[in-house]
């Protein structure tokens, strides 16, 4: 098993908890624009994260995981539930007080294309974070705040003054990476960081991360990914999504071993092995139908119309997670039974 930082440290407190998070976007018709009904995007979601841990937060496209992400850091206003970050539900909190409270959360945008402003230099989109928030006495800290970013994220301090058409794809991506650190914050939501870059570029973001993570106390990832096989590789610990729900929770380890929920063994099903012997002889699991919307979810469990192991009591009542041994967490009646 992982030794995640916290457990190096005397502090285990959980850094972020969320709590029955309910996030449900209104559909509306007619002049008067009455709701008619909900896109439950984000359905009664709990989690915890220790400070200097990774939570890999894994799911089929369109399952919720970016909508979650942005509701943990009130980028989109949850419907019902807790945030609570540092002791304090910060859905509670006036837009004032948030925004004193953004230093020490951040966010690393999908796309190192268009989440950079092609008319900035690539040095006041890193030290933008500092401005706001009034970090720096003067210029000469602000620059060589700025400076000491680029070195920390492999950047040659040189190309500050460059615009982003200037850079490559991981380039733009370390530059992303610096203007989310740029703050200091405690809590960084990473959404699809890498899925828009080659796979050796990938492996480099990754490295990097997690050398950041070392070299920081506390630095906390929630890693939000659809490749099992990239969120291995960082995470402590993983939660796994289906539309809208979390189905199942676990060290990283456990769950690429002994994974429980059918929909997670599905998705291990589709990662390749690079042994063409076990490749070969593996059992592959193909789910039937689509991902249902979010808009009509199905009755009872989330996932019994495209599971293979559904039995009639699954449409009937929706699991809710629970604790099977070793802090393992699972979202069936079928599992433990």
């Amino acid at each position: 098993m992982k030794t995640t930082n916290n457990e190096n440290s005397t502090n285990n407190e959980y850094l972020l908890e969320v709590n029955n998070l309910k996030v449900y976007f209104p559909v509306t018709r007619g002049l008067l624009r009455k709701k008619v009904a909900d896109v439950k995007a984000v359905d009664d979601v709990s989690f915890k994260v220790r400070a200097g841990e990774t939570l890999g937060l894994v799911g089929e496209s369109g399952c919720g995981k970016s909508t979650l992400g942005r509701g943990i850091l009130r980028l989109i206003e949850p419907t019902a539930g807790e945030v609570m970050f540092d002791g304090q539900n910060i859905l509670d909190l006036s837009p004032g007080e948030m925004r004193n409270l953004r230093s020490k959360m951040s966010l690393m945008f999908q796309d190192p294309y268009g989440s950079l402003d092609p008319r900035q230099t690539a040095g006041s989109i890193v030290g933008e974070p500092l401005t706001i928030h009034n970090l720096t006495k003067n210029q000469s800290e602000y620059q060589d705040r700025i400076e000491h970013l680029f070195r920390r994220c492999g950047l040659d301090p040189s190309m500050m003054n460059r615009v982003p058409h200037e850079f490559s794809g991981g380039q733009r991506q370390r530059i992303g990476i610096a203007r989310s650190l740029a703050s200091d914050p405690s809590l960084i939501v990473c959404d699809e960081p890498i899925s828009a870059l080659d796979v050796s570029i990938q492996a480099q973001i990754i490295n990097l991360l997690k050398e950041l993570q070392r070299g920081t106390n506390g630095l906390t990832y929630v890693f939000i990914a659809h490749d099992l096989s990239v969120v291995r590789h960082i995470s402590d610990r993983v939660a796994v999504m289906y539309l809208g729900n979390i189905v199942e929770v676990t060290d990283s380890d456990s769950l690429y071993e002994n994974p429980l929920h059918p929909y997670t063994r599905a998705l291990l099903s589709a990662v390749p092995i690079p042994d063409p012997v076990l490749e070969e002889t593996r059992e592959r699991i193909l789910l039937k139908g689509e991902v249902p919307s979010p808009l009509h979810p199905p009755s009872g469990c989330p996932f019994h119309q495209r599971c293979f192991e559904a039995i009639p009591e699954c449409s009937q009542m929706k699991p809710q997670l629970r604790d099977v041994g070793n802090g393992h967490q699972v979202a069936c009646i079928r599992v433990g039974t």
